[in-house]
């Protein structure tokens, strides 16, 4: 598939989470491993809902909707998901058609991950995929205090370019993260139809 940036562009942008890494699937059966072991369910129309918020937001949103307030912590479901993604985490692929335009403005356009993930898991993601080099810039839901469709990632990845937004590119591939984009002010490219993954 071949794609180029919008015209008058000069910083691009990247969702890590279905967007460089094809992670979506090995998220999933982390929380549903967590889910079973603490009486939770969750199907795939839920994760798609709530992909780009951070775990401990979807954890919540797990334990009120499955009415188990005071006998689960969002911490506790947290903590077994990530065992899960971990363990299968080696299996990760880059999503090609996107890490083309990553190589290809590589050294060229100030370029940043905008990321609703944990620090760590995003950082051992970068590593696991060989993309951790194309980044300096990486904001994660551990830096900001608001969380997509919040703009503020997205806008912190733009003071760390030195960009003004609206010359910003976005890449993503969830809900949340296309309407941060737009509330930056930034023009965004939706991802989905790039690929098929198996979530």
């Amino acid at each position: 598939m071949e794609y180029d940036i919008l015209p008058g562009i000069r910083g691009l942008i990247f969702d890590l989470d279905g967007t460089l890494a094809d992670t979506m699937p090995y998220h999933f059966k982390g929380w549903e491993k967590a889910c079973i072991k603490y009486g939770a369910h969750i199907d795939t129309a839920f994760l798609r809902k709530h992909t780009g918020s951070p775990g401990w937001i979807i954890a919540d949103e797990i334990i009120k909707d499955c009415g188990l307030e005071g006998s689960v912590t969002a911490e506790q479901i947290m903590k077994e998901k990530l065992l899960e993604f971990f363990r299968l985490q080696h299996m990760v692929k880059p999503i090609e058609p996107v890490i083309d335009i990553v190589k290809k403005y590589n050294g060229i356009l100030p370029m940043a991950v905008g990321t609703g993930g944990h620090r760590e898991a995003v950082e051992r993601t970068l590593e696991i995929t060989g993309l951790r080099k194309y980044f300096d810039i990486i904001v994660t839901a551990n830096d900001v205090t608001s969380f997509k469709p919040n703009p503020e990632t997205f806008l912190k990845c733009a003071e760390l370019m030195n960009v003004e937004p609206e010359f910003i590119e976005v890449f993503e591939d969830a809900e949340l993260g296309i309407e941060a984009a737009k509330k930056a002010g930034m023009k965004v490219t939706d991802v989905r139809s790039w690929y098929n993954s198996e979530w």
